[in-house]
């Protein structure tokens, strides 16, 4: 499958372990490249899924300098939005606590944006999952931070982990996008590039 790709060195452009497994699940040779220090900021007029598909073309557009012919770049955006805001990487616990008593008892969304580019073609795209917590209690929210330290998530949990177990009552959309990576939408697209 994805034969048409075989012309391209395909490069993911993220540290995240979850997008690294994600992608592997295609079958697609890749490498991994990143460029610290890329400026996530975004004009404050953006809204929903508006934010993170202008910050995956945002780190696409950092690598286009070192771009040789045949690179073909995966970048990608996640945010969780709640109540018209977005909930980045918690900076410490109290803000991850925060983060997670937003979420308890209610639906969020989480929006990936996803950027494929080369040297003579980008295509963005945006998938949007609906998440419904259950009421989380305070032990259940402490548990999960001092035992997961979802630092390193937007919203502070990682669904695939104890909290998604325990939590997550129900989803409307692409689980794996909720993990950072909306491989079936992804792969439509990569069958597409020429």
């Amino acid at each position: 499958m994805l034969d048409n790709l075989k012309k391209y060195n395909i490069i993911l452009a993220s540290n995240s372990p979850r997008r690294k497994e994600l992608l592997s699940g295609l079958g697609i040779n890749y490498e991994v490249k990143v460029i610290n220090g890329i400026d996530e900021s975004y004009p404050k007029n953006l809204k929903g899924s508006e934010i993170p598909e202008f910050i995956s073309k945002i780190k696409a557009e950092s690598y286009l300098p070192f771009m040789k012919e045949n690179d073909l770049i995966i970048t990608a955006d996640t945010i969780v939005y709640a109540n018209d805001k977005v909930l980045g990487k918690p900076k410490d616990q109290e803000d991850a606590v925060k983060m997670l008593k937003t979420l308890s008892g209610h639906t969020h969304q989480v929006m990936t944006g996803v950027s494929i580019t080369t040297r003579n073609f980008q295509k963005s795209f945006v998938s949007t999952s609906e998440v419904t917590f259950d009421t989380l209690t305070d032990e259940e929210i402490n548990f999960y931070i001092d035992n997961y330290r979802p630092y390193d998530k937007a919203g502070a949990y990682g669904i695939q982990e104890w909290i998604g177990f325990i939590g997550v009552s129900r989803i409307n959309g692409s689980y794996f996008n909720v993990m950072g990576l909306p491989v079936q939408r992804l792969y439509k697209e990569l069958c597409n590039i020429k």
